[in-house]
């Protein structure tokens, strides 16, 4: 049977316990707004009670209770929500660098416009035709040069702006990797922290928090494979290899520092397949979009060269000389209009001898015929037969769809991430509305444990201080 003072050590004990659930309550209102915070509880249970079941002690019918302790604190997450949030996080990722380097690549060619690339090769065409009506018009062979330079500028402008988009992303890439490695080199640390508290018995539930939210953004870089490992730490994979093993981090590359050039990522040197996440959507937009652009746009540039050239050389110039290359260079990094053709206008060859093999001045015949190449449908595309005009409008329509794809794709990635996350808040957020009710329940109990303590501390008062003295 227990003794008085068993009283206090009961009432003791609920105090103490009360304490942590309250102190456990104030730290989930006070980290209400910190991201990635979980929610904590208090997990209570009766101590053993007295006496023990053995072979040595009393045979009563019953055992008398001890009180309470606290036996952990837990953490309220939900694991299936985070593998599903961090399995759609890498398409979000993906998603939204493929949407943003295509409609970038929009933005550039600004089709439909009185600026692109479409209206100044028409107003090309359009030159040549006025020239061929009036050949002998030196303000009219200034428009066809003017038109030309401006076909040239704007072929360039586009490849400019393309090489400066892809080694603006050269930037981009290396700055994803080193922070791939700085999140991975966090991760690394916060295994150590935390495999030194578990053996311990302790609860590093904080420390789990921070290493979550890191892993949410890693995710979203690039596609992650987790496991658990010994003493709570955890293992990372990239593509089949680990990343982190336990407290080792090994080093993740995707870029050459020597040579300034991005690089296929590897880790420790070894190479890697991604497959998703941001930073496979930034190298496919480097190694794939964009050049596949440039492609397009320099067989454009060098058809329209071709096709114009070989007309123009085919007809004479106002000093009934053979024509000459309208256009220099190879493709549209390097077009321009014919450096003869810049010194003279008269050296555009806008006449066609006629079938007896005379011809005047006023031939514009010549000219009618490069303005015909607008039609011409049977230009050479690596095999594709069309217009020039077709085939820069099919790279536009192109553009259009897979920019819209992405966008869509994107969008729906969003709303399954709100999705997930709404739920996985419903687990692990903290709720303010229930923390209160939750701590005017433990102050209650608190309070009554407390009653408990003086209650006994009364008949401890008697026993001491009253017993034995009669009379009194």
């Amino acid at each position: 049977m227990g003794s008085t003072f068993h009283g206090l050590e009961l009432g003791k004990r609920g105090l103490f316990a009360q304490q942590t659930a309250l102190s456990t309550t104030g730290h989930n209102i006070a980290n209400a707004n910190t991201a990635g915070y979980t929610r904590q509880r208090a997990e209570m249970q009766a101590t053993n009670a007295i006496p023990q079941p053995g072979m040595q002690t009393d045979r009563s019918p019953a055992q008398l209770g001890t009180g309470v302790e606290v036996n952990k604190l837990v953490r309220l997450r939900e694991e299936y929500l985070d593998v599903q949030l961090r399995g759609e996080n890498k398409n979000l990722g993906y998603w939204e660098a493929k949407s943003d380097t295509l409609s970038k690549i929009e933005e550039l060619l600004n089709e439909p416009s009185d600026t692109g690339l479409a209206f100044v090769m028409d107003e090309f065409w359009k030159g040549w035709q006025e020239l061929s009506k009036n050949p002998d018009s030196a303000a009219a062979r200034a428009v066809v040069k003017q038109k030309g330079i401006a076909v040239t500028e704007t072929f360039k402008y586009i490849t400019d702006a393309l090489s400066q988009m892809k080694t603006d992303l050269v930037t981009v890439v290396k700055t994803k990797g080193d922070e791939i490695q700085s999140i991975a080199d966090q991760i690394g640390k916060l295994n150590d922290q935390i495999s030194r508290l578990v053996p311990h018995n302790y609860e590093p539930n904080d420390l789990y928090d921070q290493r979550d939210v890191l892993l949410d953004r890693l995710s979203k870089l690039v596609d992650v494979n987790v496991s658990p490992a010994a003493n709570g730490m955890i293992n990372v994979s990239i593509g089949g290899k680990e990343l982190i093993a336990g407290k080792t981090v090994n080093s993740f590359s995707v870029y050459n520092p020597v040579t300034g050039e991005v690089t296929p990522p590897q880790i420790n040197n070894a190479d890697i397949n991604l497959v998703s996440g941001e930073l496979f959507g930034r190298l496919e937009a480097y190694n794939k979009v964009i050049p596949d652009i440039e492609t397009k746009i320099n067989k454009l540039a060098e058809v329209f060269k071709d096709s114009v050239n070989t007309v123009h050389k085919s007809g004479f110039d106002l000093d009934g000389n053979p024509g000459v290359d309208f256009f220099s260079g190879t493709n549209a990094t390097n077009l321009n209009v014919n450096a003869v053709i810049m010194t003279s206008l008269n050296a555009i060859a806008a006449a066609k001898k006629d079938s007896d093999g005379a011809f005047s001045t006023g031939n514009g015949k010549n000219a009618q015929d490069i303005a015909a190449i607008k039609f011409n449908n049977s230009l050479d595309f690596n095999g594709t037969k069309s217009t020039a005009d077709d085939f820069y409008r099919n790279i536009i329509g192109q553009l259009g769809i897979d920019s819209q794809e992405s966008q869509r794709m994107y969008d729906n990635s969003q709303i399954i991430i709100n999705q997930v996350e709404n739920r996985r808040q419903s687990v692990s957020g903290v709720s303010i509305d229930e923390e209160m009710a939750n701590m005017i329940k433990f102050q209650q109990a608190y309070n009554a444990a407390a009653r408990v303590v003086t209650v006994m501390d009364q008949c401890l008062e008697k026993i001491i201080n009253g017993m034995g003295r009669v009379g009194l």
